[in-house]
């Protein structure tokens, strides 16, 4: 039997996390060192996306986790744990009561922690002011700069549009007169 039909019997062929019954995948919970059954869960296709992506999660979309909480599956309280942490993050003062009430056991629960993204991990850019820079954002450059490797200088006030961020803190990548160059984030000001 495939782990998609073990899951497919295992939850009565619905997602596991929002009792949904369309378009359902298999999610290895991470870190998954094995490809299981045990180590796995049937989830709405749709929701795959959220769970992978650093955005907010959208509230309305998890609100079947006060079931799924409850599940015997180890894999399914960890992801109901990690979402509902996320959710309390967020400020979903709903996701912090139910979390309050999960309880998981040591092992549990250090599978659940071992997949949570700590925020001091996580590369912060900001521009002069302070202000969190997002990818895609404008900003205006407040001093000239000397771009090496070509003839010009980027002006003060010149506005570079749709940057990049990189891993580095200090830096951003943006496109100035058709060049794409590294900015230092502290000489320049999100518009």
């Amino acid at each position: 039997m495939s782990i998609e039909q073990i899951l497919r019997q295992r939850s009565g062929d619905v997602c596991e996390l929002s009792a949904a019954s369309t378009e359902l995948s298999v999610y290895f919970v991470p870190p998954s060192e094995t490809e299981s059954a045990d180590r796995a869960v049937l989830i709405a296709t749709e929701l795959v996306a959220e769970i992978d992506s650093d955005e907010p999660l959208n509230p309305n979309h998890w609100r079947g986790l006060n079931d799924a909480m409850w599940n015997q599956e180890p894999a399914v309280q960890v992801m109901s744990w990690r979402l509902l942490t996320r959710l309390s993050k967020q400020g979903e003062g709903w996701a912090r009561d139910l979390l309050d009430m999960l309880y998981l056991d040591e092992e549990t629960l250090q599978w659940a922690e071992s997949g949570l993204v700590d925020e001091e991990d996580l590369v912060i850019q900001r521009d002069c002011n302070g202000t969190k820079l997002e990818a895609g954002d404008n900003v205006v450059l407040t001093k000239d700069l000397d771009v090496k490797g070509t003839s010009f200088t980027a002006k003060r006030g010149t506005a570079v549009r749709g940057i990049s961020l990189t891993s580095n803190p200090e830096h951003i990548e943006g496109r100035v007169n058709g060049v794409r160059i590294v900015i230092l984030a502290k000489f320049v000001k999100k518009q």
